[in-house]
């Protein structure tokens, strides 16, 4: 088994799954309304309320629902090998997590861009509306303790990787000013200037990391434990579309960005998928995930299939967003499989390892020598890779 073959079936089936499924759904199930306005309009306030580009809103929208999640998942899951993984992907993305966000964004666009709280309280009841809220609670939580774990690790004492985070925060907020008051509706101009200022923080972000000036950019993991808070708070209170709709914008193209260019390195290269459809893990005892590949390969590969957190994007502030209910189609379903197509991205990379090397990477030293396998490749890596 090749990666190619991977891509090209999610590929396919994401396409047509996109062009007739969720066209299904969009006009036999849902029955959106073109001519019907939508509470960014109706409630326009130049805050919350702003009708959106529908590119500028998908990248806000998919940078917003893909964190850490599709990426870490997908590699834990490769302990059952390619194939559980893969399947659950491509089902559940397509039957579940897209149409999920599509219906929930859907629903918040019809009922005054309402959060899934008031949505419950409103058309189930009281009880049913505080329950609600005490499970977003819960997710909020869970899902920030954990996605702010990976990100804080990842930005602990970088200046490098610090400084890029940084600079795309005044390359938003020129964003934002540039479409909507200097030069109102030129989205292009808009994205040709900010892409160009992000990428230039990246390219420059590691010479500047080894000057005195970088310096100011090494946090320890306490600093931006609280550092990351403040950041959010600022970004909640300010209009949307000054800050975090236009920061949400152009970080996706980095990461959009990025997994076209995985996905072109797959069609050249097309590596061997070494990791075998299915690992004796599969009946549970894993080292990495003890239970048996069902459920826990659910479990494991939320974000990318299906996951509830994408709720409180799909009646937060996208629905506040859409300007006209034809779009959301391409930000609801057509983001979530963007995402989808991140994860499989993530399962390949992590399988087209051999057993030994994907298991010595992610396992600690005594657990790995329980296994009775030995690194194959891992050496020939420069050592600050590893």
């Amino acid at each position: 088994m090749h990666a190619l073959t991977l891509i090209i079936v999610s590929l396919l089936v994401f396409a047509l799954a996109y062009r007739f499924y969720a066209k299904f759904i969009i006009t036999k199930v849902l029955v959106v309304n073109a001519n019907r306005p939508t509470p960014a309009h109706t409630f326009k306030d130049g805050k919350d309320y702003h009708p959106t580009n529908k590119f500028v809103l998908f990248g806000h929208h998919f940078a917003a629902i893909s964190g850490a999640g599709p990426l870490v998942g997908p590699v834990l899951a490769a302990q059952f090998g390619f194939l559980p993984g893969f399947l659950w992907i491509l089902i559940g993305a397509v039957l579940g997590g897209a149409v999920h966000d599509v219906v929930i964004l859907f629903a918040s666009v019809r009922m005054k861009g309402y959060s899934l709280t008031r949505i419950a309280r409103k058309n189930i009841g009281t009880t049913a509306g505080f329950a609600t809220g005490f499970a977003i609670l819960f997710i909020i939580i869970t899902a920030l303790a954990g996605l702010a774990l990976v990100v804080v690790n990842a930005l602990s004492h970088s200046a490098w990787a610090t400084f890029t985070i940084a600079i795309t925060i005044p390359a938003a907020l020129f964003v934002g000013l540039y479409m909507y008051r200097i030069r109102p509706g030129k989205i292009v101009e808009a994205s040709l200037i900010g892409v160009a200022i992000v990428t230039l923080g990246v390219i420059f972000g590691e010479p500047i990391s080894k000057t005195a000036f970088g310096s100011y950019f090494i946090f320890s993991k306490s600093s931006l434990s609280v550092m990351l808070p403040i950041y959010g708070f600022i970004a909640s209170i300010l209009p949307v579309w000054m800050l975090l709709c236009p920061r949400d914008y152009l970080s996706s193209y980095m990461k959009i960005g990025t997994i076209l260019l995985l996905v072109a390195g797959i069609f050249v290269v097309n590596p061997r998928i070494q990791m075998p459809a299915f690992t004796p893990f599969i009946h549970g005892g894993g080292p990495i995930i003890p239970g048996k590949v069902w459920p826990f390969v659910c479990i494991t590969i939320a974000c990318g299939a299906i996951s509830g957190f994408h709720a409180l994007i799909c009646s937060g502030t996208t629905p506040k967003m859409i300007s006209n209910e034809k779009d959301i189609q391409f930000i609801g379903y057509g983001a979530m499989l963007v995402e989808a197509v991140v994860s499989i991205m993530a399962l390949i990379a992590a399988t087209a390892m051999l057993p030994g090397d994907y298991f010595a990477i992610n396992l600690p030293v005594d657990v790995f020598a329980t296994l009775g396998m030995h690194p194959v490749q891992l050496s020939r890596l420069p050592r600050g890779c590893l």
